[in-house]
């Protein structure tokens, strides 16, 4: 059996941090192999890119979560107890509570509150001088997120909401003051929910049946039980987070449009496809999630390599996306190339791969393409807009990153008869 290929360092963390979303990538291609070795906070670390290794890393039988992200990254983004951590049946079942919020119906809609958020902006963006548009979309997004999980805001809180909501986001790669920002901002933001969820529970508040409140705060467990009030709260976070985090998506779009006028005429055609189109080359060409973790359940071989059990294994997520052998000019923007996709579940993983279903594989992904098509939508047949001079430069070593402006935009008008 081989000897897995190391990049023959003592600890690779400020590398990494120094890399960012090209950390394994670069490693891989000067080692010329899809897996090398390491050692990150001072762990043993398997590294892995491509199409197969996305096979075999979403393998249940051969992988668990449990254990795998690091500790300060439960404590910020994901939350202590919920179902990013969990494995086997456990799993299954609680990613099931989840799914069930994801019909088509449900969809639609959120995608129809929140093109009704894009309206009420975008008319008070026609009196503002400047926007930024990432901070002015996340918030948008909490507004409509919240209303289609039966959470009532006061209008006053929404901001502080979104503030929360995303520091959490800005935390996961993040040391020094962002991180305990993120660490504060959880916990007061699992005590919000937490407090709401025991109000449904005392019939306090009544949200509607098929409401996120309503199914998580009714959920139970393989044991039939009630789920503990945080870790409800926990998993009603893991609604609204990822929500208000597709906000970075709609910047990456925004920017797209900028950098690539001429895509504009194959949207105004009005043809769904290229929408879809345009939408998941945004999701595959911009930095989101650069990395997914996992545990080595039990020992097994992969080309020749012995994969220990217990050890860690990042899949490269970034990396597999930017892959020469899946992708034809993987660093030229393209939206027609999805014309030929053949949908794999293991080439095209920004929110990870796999079966949504089964493996660990973000159950929010369909609403991520419906809300990013509603901004499309928006941005391209609504609202015209002047993109200033700013600085648009996208740090790959920041994680999560953004354009540096944050995208600014000015001169917003809503157009006659728009979103009506």
């Amino acid at each position: 059996m081989s000897t897995i290929p190391s990049d023959n360092t003592l600890d690779s963390t400020l590398a990494m941090k120094w890399d960012g979303y090209l950390f394994i990538s670069k490693r891989c291609q000067r080692l010329q192999t899809d897996v090398f070795q390491t050692r990150l906070l001072l762990q043993p670390t398997i590294c892995m890119i491509g199409e197969e290794a996305a096979q075999i890393f979403y393998d249940a039988p051969r992988f668990q979560r449990q254990g795998a992200a690091p500790s300060r990254m439960m404590k910020t983004l994901f939350g202590e107890g919920g179902v990013q951590g969990l494995d086997g049946e456990a799993h299954r079942h609680r990613k099931q509570m989840f799914m069930s919020l994801m019909s088509p119906e449900s969809i639609q809609q959120l995608a129809d509150l929140t093109q009704e958020q894009w309206r009420a902006y975008s008319k008070k963006w026609e009196i503002m001088g400047k926007v930024i548009l990432f901070d002015e979309v996340q918030e948008l997004l909490c507004r409509a997120v919240c209303t289609w999980a039966g959470v009532f805001l006061e209008e006053n809180e929404a901001r502080q909401r979104t503030a929360d909501l995303a520091a959490m986001i800005e935390a996961s790669g993040a040391v020094g003051l962002k991180y305990w920002s993120g660490r504060w901002a959880r916990k007061k933001t699992e005590k919000w929910v937490e407090n709401i969820i025991e109000n449904v529970r005392s019939h306090n508040i009544e949200p509607p049946e098929q409401s996120a409140l309503y199914v998580i705060s009714w959920h139970r467990g393989l044991d039939g039980e009630l789920l503990a009030g945080k870790i409800a709260a926990v998993e009603l976070i893991n609604v609204l987070r990822p929500t208000v985090a597709i906000g970075r998506f709609i910047v990456f779009l925004a920017l797209a449009l900028h950098e690539h006028p001429e895509q504009w005429q194959n949207l105004l055609k009005g043809e769904e496809d290229y929408y879809q189109w345009f939408v998941q080359e945004v999701r595959r060409f911009y930095p989101f999630f650069p990395a997914a973790a996992a545990r080595v359940k039990e020992e097994f071989e992969w080309k020749g390599y012995r994969f220990p059990k217990g050890i860690r294994v990042l899949l490269d997520l970034y990396g597999t996306n930017h892959d020469a052998r899946i992708w034809e000019e993987p660093e030229r923007f393209q939206p027609e190339r999805f014309r030929q996709w053949d949908e794999s579940a293991f080439n095209f993983i920004p929110q990870g791969g796999g079966d949504h279903d089964t493996n660990h594989r973000c159950p929010g992904e369909w609403i991520t393409i419906e809300l990013m098509k509603v901004a499309l939508k928006v941005l391209t047949e609504s609202i015209t807009y002047t993109v200033p001079e700013q600085n648009l430069k996208i740090s790959l070593s920041q994680m999560p990153t953004l354009p540096k402006s944050r995208f600014v935009i000015s001169d917003v008008r809503l157009l006659n008869n728009a979103m009506v």
